[in-house]
């Protein structure tokens, strides 16, 4: 017979093991969510997650909101609920309530890993704080400033396009990736006064370059249940694999490179102070336009409190990945695809383009052009980059609703209950092609709806255009102003200087979303996403 004090050990051992059980069957099982249809779960290890691997062009959600109605439960792994709903006024609730609804800690996990501890992977006070410190970075002035580096850059792009075409006048090339080139430049210009010479064809990629296209290359489906484990159990994180590699090799060239640029910045300023007999450093004597010149402010200017500066640790995980350069490039990528497929459209616009009578304009004239204003507002909508995010609610809440919905018992509800650990998807793309919100041509690329918009989308809660792509509240994109005119910029040289047609069939193209929606070829999925073009300079008849 064991003795007394082994038995309670058990007994204790096999109690909590059963409360654990408990606590997670009533949480899988018992969650106020139950009340909401969904689809059938496949498996109990992955939940609804594989299905998103099966279905192309980001259809899954919309067929799903066609099937259940505004709302609906699916499982994560492990058979977590987690809530989709396309109501405004929830969403709403979600995004200004950042503090309540995180983002779920394996997701932070994998942002802290990659990009330390930068705006959109920290929370509560920390992310208030250096929000304060970055916004004069990104504000309407200093993107006014960096204007004429995103045209420049534009404009190199154009002209290696230029030389591609030859004596042939033709030339078939893979867009997206010649543009991940120059908005990488742009980025590189633009926010560290470091040039990568991305597109300089006489130069092989240096180690920076090298080490951005691994890590954003390397980024696995939001269905593999190896991340999950990976950053849901931190230890694990340690263990040797391929994802480890792929992760922390170019995230340690990163940091060191960037390192390398932040102490020779630092020096050049204090250099600069010493060559003007300053005794010490304000902000209003760093003149450089680049964000790390800004950031800089907060570890050399002696006029702003201990408290709010960043450690040069800090500056190098905000410089280096705060503006990411692949959203830019995805949108514009995805802008030539629908001219394309709408070459009256590309025409309009390049006729608009052409009234103006610079190649280099200005931020405020990019903003005056209207059509272009309507194209990439558009393309924002139907092609966002981003198209979907998920955040954990930290405590039992009930979510307001616009209107009440009737679950799959036959009883009405005016909000929608949540309990703690319970997860909630923002629909971004779904929300974007919602019918009931957009019309019955929601589907479709039509830069003219924006000229008399659909009253139903000023609830949508996003901090610009009446979209989600930049998101909204609190932690809403802080380089929208950035990458918009960015985005201008490109499209305002390129249509301007070439015609652009698909060199593969449309069915050719799919659409493939991990941490990003790119296209790929279905005929060629193992060359990874290309949108292959053919082009050739404008000739006005």
């Amino acid at each position: 017979m064991l003795p007394f004090d082994v038995l309670g050990v058990l007994l204790a051992c096999v109690t909590y093991l059963l409360w654990r059980l408990y606590s997670f069957l009533n949480f899988v099982y018992g969650t106020p969510l139950r009340v909401l249809p969904g689809p059938p779960v496949r498996s109990w290890v992955y939940g609804n997650m594989q299905e998103f691997a099966d279905v192309e062009n980001t259809a899954l959600p919309d067929q799903w909101f066609e099937e259940f109605g505004r709302h609906f439960v699916d499982r994560d792994f492990f058979m977590a609920p987690r809530l989709w709903t396309l109501d405004p006024r929830a969403i709403h609730h979600v995004l200004t309530h950042s503090v309540d609804y995180p983002s779920p800690p394996e997701r932070r996990e994998a942002l802290l890993e990659v990009v330390g501890r930068a705006p959109y992977a920290i929370s509560g006070k920390e992310h208030r704080l250096q929000r304060r410190i970055l916004n004069p970075a990104f504000g309407p002035s200093q993107v006014r400033d960096l204007t004429e580096i995103f045209v420049r850059k534009s404009i190199e792009l154009r002209n290696v396009w230029l030389a591609a075409t030859g004596r042939s006048g033709t030339a078939r090339l893979n867009v997206s990736k010649d543009l991940s080139r120059t908005t990488l430049d742009i980025i590189g210009l633009a926010g560290f006064g470091y040039d990568f010479k991305a597109l300089s064809a006489s130069n092989e990629p240096n180690e920076l370059i090298s080490a951005f296209r691994k890590l954003h290359s390397s980024q696995p489906p939001m269905s593999s249940i190896k991340m999950f484990l990976r950053f849901s159990f931190p230890f694990l994180k340690f263990m040797p694999g391929r994802m480890s590699k792929t992760i922390k090799e170019p995230s340690a060239v990163m940091q060191r490179i960037g390192s390398q640029i932040v102490a020779e910045k630092k020096a050049a300023i204090m250099r600069e102070a010493s060559e003007k007999n300053l005794a010490e450093v304000g902000r209003k004597d760093l003149q450089d336009r680049d964000i790390l010149t800004l950031l800089m402010k907060a570890n050399v200017a002696k006029d702003i409190p201990e408290h709010q500066r960043l450690s040069d640790a800090a500056v190098v995980s905000r410089t280096l990945l705060t503006a990411g350069h692949e959203t830019t490039s995805t949108s514009t990528t995805w802008a030539l695809y629908a001219l394309c497929k709408q070459p009256a459209i590309q025409q309009k616009l390049r006729e608009e383009l052409l009234s103006v009578p610079t190649d280099t304009p200005t931020m405020d004239e990019l903003s005056a052009l209207p059509y272009l204003d309507n194209v990439v507002r558009e393309t924002l909508r139907l092609y966002s980059p981003v198209t979907m995010l998920v955040r954990e609610a930290r405590h039992d809440d009930a979510l307001p609703l616009s209107q009440p919905f009737v679950d799959r018992f036959g009883n009405v509800h005016d909000e929608i209950r949540i309990a703690k650990g319970n997860k909630v998807v923002l629909p971004i793309l779904a929300l974007h092609r919602s019918k009931e919100i957009w019309g019955e041509d929601a589907s479709e690329f039509r830069p003219e709806r924006w000229e008399r918009p659909p009253e139903a989308i000023s609830a949508v809660p996003g901090v610009w255009g009446h979209l989600l792509t930049f998101i909204g509240g609190p932690r809403a994109c802080i380089g929208y102003r950035f990458a918009l005119i960015e985005f201008k910029a490109l499209l305002f040289t390129l249509i301007r200087t070439f015609e652009f047609e698909l060199a593969v069939a449309a069915d050719d193209i799919l659409i493939e979303s991990s941490r990003l929606q790119r296209p790929k070829l279905r005929s060629a999925p193992e060359q990874g996403f290309q949108l292959p073009l053919l082009l050739k300079p404008y000739k006005a008849v």
